[in-house]
């Protein structure tokens, strides 16, 4: 399967066929890495950053916590 790569704005671009991309198992908007090896360029599923929110808050402590900061007084329609 050739493609062409063209200039899209100030950056060259691939068009991937669709049928490429559901072979190889990716969709629109997924997230990928580029590996340049030896004069290829590899496309690469991103792995996904799952985080979980009782773990990060679990992590907040007197060390890295900050106090309240004042933005100073309302000046619209602010709910206080």
């Amino acid at each position: 399967m050739e493609a062409v790569i063209r200039k899209w704005g100030n950056s060259p671009a691939l068009r991937l066929p669709t049928s490429a991309l559901k072979e190889a198992g990716y969709q629109l908007e997924q997230k990928v890495n580029l590996v340049v090896s030896r004069g290829r360029i590899i496309i690469q599923p991103s792995e996904r950053v799952e985080y979980d929110l009782d773990a990060l808050i679990s992590g907040i402590n007197a060390t890295n916590a900050h106090g309240e900061v004042s933005f100073g007084r309302p000046v619209g329609k602010e709910a206080l």
